[in-house]
């Protein structure tokens, strides 16, 4: 192979490790930043055989079980229980929830896992249209009852104040 020849194959082969290790690493980094989406029956009984670990990072969707919601009055700490078809998992949140945060509602936290059935929320969504739902989601949430708000309020002088 003449010199010249040997010299293009080096530099292509550069070029070829440099970007192939740049899109290996770019790949590595988003792996640590992936929160992987559960239900609390995913939780509890694990997804696809694998039960999530305590510390991991995940994302939590379901309805929020009525009567279950306890704020602390000092703080703005609140936890509540969440629900799909089977098992409750127990969130806890420390800042202010959305408008539409209510018992009944269909929320998504983000957050750790802090025991097997306790989730440590760092934020904290709440579902604004109760007709769309993610359709792995829908499938899981089938027999659950969503409870509407208030309808006799809305409009109304003087309401929301």
């Amino acid at each position: 192979m003449n010199p010249r020849r040997q010299k293009r194959l080096m530099a292509v082969s550069a070029i070829v490790l440099i970007v192939g290790g740049a899109i290996g690493l770019m790949l590595y980094a988003l792996t640590q930043n992936i929160d992987l989406f559960y239900t609390p029956s995913e939780i509890i009984q694990g997804k696809d055989g694998k039960i999530p670990q305590v510390g991991q990072r995940l994302r939590i969707g379901g309805m929020v079980v009525p009567g279950t919601v306890k704020r602390d009055q000092q703080t703005l700490a609140v936890s509540f229980d969440l629900v799909d078809t089977g098992p409750t998992v127990t969130v806890s949140y420390q800042g202010i929830l959305p408008d539409l945060f209510r018992e009944g509602q269909g929320i998504v936290a983000t957050g750790v896992l802090t025991k097997n059935n306790h989730i440590k929320a760092h934020e904290v969504l709440a579902k604004h249209d109760e007709e769309y739902m993610p359709p792995e989601l829908a499938e899981k949430m089938k027999g659950i009852k969503h409870v509407k708000p208030d309808q006799a309020s809305y409009g109304k002088p003087g309401a929301g104040e």
